[in-house]
């Protein structure tokens, strides 16, 4: 977009601004009144320009948190202050989320986890600390002047992400504005200036001060975007990945002369990319499938981009030639674990990543239809609630470049699904037991409840899911057979 084309798109962002400039007015002239500045600043102005909109509205204030409590209550329909040692006042006006936030300019110390929250005096103060020039124009209330000292909304039209301030300084106050970058690339579809990719590549390090739990969140928002594959790729290339995420850029594996395996890292993002197209309804074999994955899902798309993470520690070159990865899914399940463990993920995302992860590749023993009913059922059961994403998972995992073998491999999982749905649809699978509970096996073998119930519970199981629904008279008696041969 052309310099001549900025005052168009003003008018167009004020436009969308319309919805929110009468509270906006109307709180901008009481904070006038008790002798304070009020500014629309931040994402709310950068989403006006870009055709978003939003119910929460960031505003920036010369007056301090006491200054601002006192000017909003009475008007408020509510309000809470659980930012107010970090300036901020929340309230909810009508159908808008508000937070005002005093003027800041606080930075790390460089040796912190933590920033030193210091308040500035003027609206210049506050847009120089911002992270990039996009986030650093402001519109005053109540005159609706609009502020743009950084060039934010020129970077806007062209697309293109720089800081306010030098990126090398603006990187060493805060060392998570550079995932932020990764992030905006990939929400925004925004390039990233060569200088700031060169002061990320030469900061890099520096992101170990930040805490686990905040390189979690900015990672999760960076996967749950449209694009997550131009930010991932921005992490590895500046070595930001590594600090954080070195599973991943460990994928890069040296292709070898004669090109026995394909490019593992390129295969993940690929893998991510379809997982993500396939969230959502979608057919198998022409029909709706009945259980669908509703996009955007972390657990799915932090299995795709993860699920080859132990092909570098299990990678053996063939004395007759090749490439092998065995057992790769088992390191990696715990590759994986350990990692969203470092990160600070919670305890539930873990493990049904990790289990993703363990049977990524259970299907390639499907051939061309040889499981028996039996192991159609024990693929059913080893994932429990995590099969609809197991079959996104399976199925994104294809990225070859032969048309005929992917339409083979396509059509190979549409058949085991429908093999799935029939055999669910006839047992139950989903709430699959033994044909006898704990109080039946102890009555049948005259034990108390303890060790033996379960190893019996165990094996009866193992029938169920082997032969299906046998009765319970002849549940009984495979029991009786067990107890014998266990005590022979």
């Amino acid at each position: 977009m052309s310099p001549t084309e900025l005052p168009d798109l003003l008018r167009a962002a004020v436009a969308r601004l319309a919805p929110v400039i009468p509270v906006g007015q109307e709180l901008g002239r009481r904070f006038a009144e008790a002798g304070h500045e009020l500014a629309l600043v931040g994402g709310p102005v950068r989403d006006a320009f870009i055709g978003r909109t939003s119910p929460d509205l960031d505003f920036t204030t010369d007056a301090t948190p006491d200054e601002t409590l006192a000017v909003i209550l009475g008007w408020a329909d509510a309000h809470w202050e659980i930012g107010r040692a970090f300036g901020t006042i929340g309230l909810r006006k009508g159908a808008y989320v508000i937070e005002v936030t005093t003027y800041r300019s606080d930075v790390y110390d460089r040796t912190s986890r933590k920033p030193s929250v210091t308040f500035g005096t003027t609206l210049s103060d506050d847009l120089v600390r911002r992270d990039f020039t996009v986030n650093a124009m402001a519109v005053r209330f109540p005159s609706l002047a609009f502020v743009d000292e950084h060039g934010g909304l020129a970077d806007l039209a062209a697309r293109v992400l720089r800081t306010p301030s030098a990126p090398e300084e603006s990187f060493a106050d805060d060392p998570l504005r550079m995932l932020r970058a990764a992030r905006f690339a990939s929400q925004l579809g925004f390039t990233v200036a060569p200088d700031v990719q060169a002061a990320m590549t030469a900061s890099a390090e520096s992101l170990s001060m930040v805490s686990a739990e905040r390189i979690r969140e900015e990672l999760t928002k960076l996967l749950m975007s449209d694009s997550p594959r131009v930010g991932l790729t921005l992490l590895v290339d500046t070595g930001l990945a590594e600090v954080f995420l070195p599973e991943l850029p460990a994928l890069q594996l040296e292709v070898d002369e004669h090109h026995h395996h394909k490019d593992v890292y390129q295969h993940s993002l690929t893998v991510l990319e379809q997982a993500i197209r396939l969230e959502g309804p979608r057919s198998v074999a022409g029909v709706s499938a009945p259980e669908t994955v509703e996009g955007p899902d972390l657990v799915l798309r932090l299995a795709a981009l993860l699920h080859d993470v132990g092909k570098p520690a299990t990678r053996r070159f063939e004395p007759a030639g090749g490439v092998s990865f065995h057992h790769h899914e088992v390191v990696g399940a715990k590759l994986v674990a350990k990692r969203l463990k470092a990160l600070r993920y919670d305890k539930e995302t873990i493990a049904a990543v990790a289990k993703l992860v363990e049977l990524h590749l259970r299907f390639h023993g499907y051939g061309t239809g040889e499981w028996t009913d039996s192991a159609v059922r024990r693929y059913i059961t080893d994932a429990g609630p995590l099969l609809p994403r197991l079959h996104l998972l399976t199925r994104s995992d294809s990225t070859t470049r032969n048309a005929r073998k992917a339409q083979w491999l396509a059509r190979t999982y549409d058949d085991l699904e429908a093999r799935i749905e029939t055999l669910k649809a006839a047992e139950e699978l989903a709430a699959i037991r033994p044909e006898l509970d704990g109080n039946e096996i102890g009555e049948i073998l005259g034990v108390p409840p303890g060790r033996v119930i379960g190893d019996a519970y165990t094996f009866l199981l193992g029938v169920r899911l082997d032969e299906g629904i046998i009765g319970p008279d002849a549940a009984r008696e495979r029991l009786l057979a067990w107890w014998a041969e266990r005590n022979g």
